[in-house]
């Protein structure tokens, strides 16, 4: 969903697991649904872990813990990997999220996650681990995602960290501009450029 960044300011859930594949994220066999509809791929975001085989709850799962919420997905190290499926982005924003606070992102899902306005936004390792034991202790500590600072904020403890986000990206996300949004803003210097 297309919306303005800039100062994103919430509680957290936790997924402290390393290696987490697009397999996890969303199945192979939604890949061949033939709707975009970001509720239906939210609805099915970490699918075989969320749910039972027989479609009831897992309670175990941390998405169907009624402790932890927000718009932030905190996660280990290595999230992303695997296939390039855009999908796995579509489902993650559908279910809500507008960041990602990981160590290690794989690439292609990086780009995924910033081309369908989800920020990944990666920490060090030692601040990933302060983060999921404060949240872990106490669920409702906040995260600050400062988007023009280009900070993130643990605001039980005051600690912050820097992170890297590509230039175009931050004023896309900032603008709510999706590449082709851009591209349509930049029709008269295209034009005065053909004409020359």
């Amino acid at each position: 969903m297309k919306q303005k960044f800039n100062i994103i300011e919430s509680t957290c859930v936790p997924l402290p697991l390393e290696n987490v594949d697009t397999d996890q994220i969303i199945p192979a066999r939604f890949l061949k649904a033939t709707t975009r509809d970001e509720r239906f791929f939210g609805e099915n975001l970490f699918r075989d872990w969320r749910y039972n085989s027989d479609g009831t709850p897992n309670p175990g799962f941390v998405l169907n813990d009624p402790r932890y919420g927000g718009e932030i997905l905190v996660a280990g190290k290595n999230f992303g990997s695997g296939s390039s499926r855009e999908h796995a982005a579509w489902a993650i924003a559908g279910y809500g999220f507008r960041v990602v606070i990981s160590s290690f992102f794989a690439d292609i899902h990086k780009n995924n996650e910033l081309n369908n306005f989800v920020l990944p936004v990666v920490v060090s390792e030692d601040f990933l681990q302060e983060i999921f034991a404060a949240v872990r202790e106490d669920p409702s500590v906040k995260v600050r995602v400062d988007v023009p600072a280009q900070t993130v904020t643990l605001l039980s403890t005051g600690r912050s960290e820097s992170f890297e986000l590509n230039p175009y990206k931050k004023y896309c996300l900032m603008n709510a501009l999706d590449d082709i949004d851009y591209l349509l803003l930049q029709k008269d210097k295209i034009e005065a450029y053909e004409n020359r």
